[in-house]
């Protein structure tokens, strides 16, 4: 086995571009004692800042207040934009005039793709508490901290307790495989979480893949939001991972009443889903899984 610098791509030099949703590096592969130089595929992950501002006031006195700076996987940022800010209920569906990557003095070159105005109708921004500091997030956990459940009361009410969407465990059953497949990044990385929105029969609406499950899923709320689709509520969503509390957030923003994923939910995830009326299924992996709150909702 030798050593020595890895051999450069002369790819990876150049103008600046937009970035992609992959990545491609030169690795140093060791397997049984044999050594090769070769590329590899990446999921890229970079910062995307949120700014807000009012359509109002035109430059160059438009005020901008930056609220979110999130690690996320380039493609289809508008709509993470969008969904970041509706599930975190700073917007509503009629709020935004428009969305553009950001041109200001402030913003590098380097950083205009990873910058996103999001500009409001009206004359001012939304006086909110959430405008008062800006979330910190990160592709891992989401916005830690950033809300709780008594925050969530003052402005969701719970699911209504019958009638609406049922679905069968079989329908269920499909879900993580049809997800897997629909997964075309991840197929060549192998380092991303999806979302998927999935009808009572169990057909794939729409797909979404981030290195965070988080942005997963504000990408999918940010196309249904901007697409005139909220509520979501004839849908189900399904995600790669573990259900987290922001998760469990932003299906309930978005109308959702069914919530699967192939892993464990926290417990604050289940306190949200039975305080809110959203059925939550964890652990979907072939014929099982676990119901954690809204059994009504599974036929049989």
């Amino acid at each position: 086995m030798t050593s020595g610098p890895l051999p450069q791509d002369p790819r990876d030099a150049g103008a600046l571009r937009r970035p992609g949703p992959v990545s491609r590096v030169r690795i140093r592969e060791v397997s049984g004692g044999a050594v090769h130089d070769r590329r590899d595929d990446l999921a890229t992950e970079e910062p995307l800042e949120i700014r807000l501002t009012a359509a109002g006031a035109d430059p160059p006195g438009a005020p901008r207040r930056t609220v979110a700076v999130t690690m996320r996987t380039p493609g289809h940022d508008f709509e993470l934009a969008a969904g970041f800010l509706h599930g975190e209920g700073v917007v509503t569906a009629g709020d935004i005039a428009s969305i553009s990557y950001c041109t200001d003095e402030d913003v590098t070159p380097e950083a205009r793709y990873n910058t996103v105005t999001v500009r409001l109708r009206g004359d001012r921004l939304p006086e909110l508490p959430t405008l008062d500091r800006h979330f910190l997030t990160s592709s891992a956990c989401g916005v830690c901290g950033a809300a709780s459940l008594d925050a969530l009361r003052d402005r969701c009410a719970p699911l209504p307790a019958s009638g609406g969407l049922t679905v069968s465990p079989e329908v269920l059953y499909g879900l993580p495989d049809r997800l897997r497949r629909a997964q075309g990044v991840f197929g060549r990385t192998g380092g991303l979480h999806a979302a998927g929105l999935f009808t009572p029969d169990g057909e794939l609406v729409v797909l979404r893949e981030d290195v965070g499950r988080h942005n997963a899923v504000d990408k999918l709320t940010g196309w249904a939001m901007l697409d005139g689709r909220l509520p979501l509520t004839g849908r189900i969503l399904m995600v790669s991972g573990r259900t987290s509390y922001e998760i469990m957030q932003k299906a309930l923003a978005a109308g959702v009443p069914v919530v699967c994923a192939v892993s464990a939910p926290s417990s604050l995830a289940v306190d949200l889903a039975r305080e809110f009326g959203l059925t939550l299924v964890g652990f979907l992996r072939g014929e099982r899984f676990n119901v954690y709150a809204g059994a009504h909702r599974i036929d049989g």
